[in-house]
C-alpha cells in the first residue's frame, strides 16, 4: 500500500512540475503548482498511516492495550499543508489578475515589462 502511495505522490510531483515547465498561461501554471502541492498531501498521509490502528480519539486505559493509535501529527500536518497550498493559489491568483490588468495578458513570453 505504501509504495502505491508513494508512486502516486511520485506522478503528482512529476505531472505538476513538468506542467509548468511547460506552461504558456500563468493561470494553468498555477494549477499545476496546485497538482504538484497536493502529492505532498498523498506522501504526508502515507507516511502516517498504519493498518489496523484506531483513531488517536481514546481513554488512557485503551491505549494500553488493543491495536495502535495512528498519529494525530501527521494528520496535523497535512491539514496545516491543505491551508497554506489554499493560502498561496489564492495569492498567485490574485496576482495573475493584477498582472492581466496591467498588462493585458497571462502569457509569460509577452510580458515584455517584467524582463530584467
Amino acid at each position: 500500500m505504501s509504495a502505491l502511495a508513494y508512486g502516486v505522490a511520485a506522478v503528482l510531483l512529476l505531472g505538476g512540475v513538468l506542467g509548468m515547465v511547460r506552461s504558456h498561461d500563468l493561470v494553468h501554471t498555477v494549477v499545476c503548482l496546485l497538482v504538484a502541492q497536493s502529492s505532498t498531501y498523498v506522501l504526508l498521509l502515507s507516511i502516517g498511516y498504519q493498518w489496523g490502528a484506531r483513531p488517536p480519539v481514546a481513554p488512557n486505559t485503551a491505549r494500553l492495550r488493543g491495536p495502535p493509535l495512528t498519529d494525530p501529527v501527521v494528520q496535523a500536518m497535512a491539514l496545516t499543508d491543505i491551508v497554506v497550498s489554499a493560502t498561496v493559489t489564492a495569492l498567485l491568483l490574485a496576482l495573475v489578475v493584477q498582472i492581466h490588468r496591467r498588462h493585458g495578458t497571462v502569457d509569460p513570453e509577452r510580458l515584455r515589462a517584467l524582463r530584467g
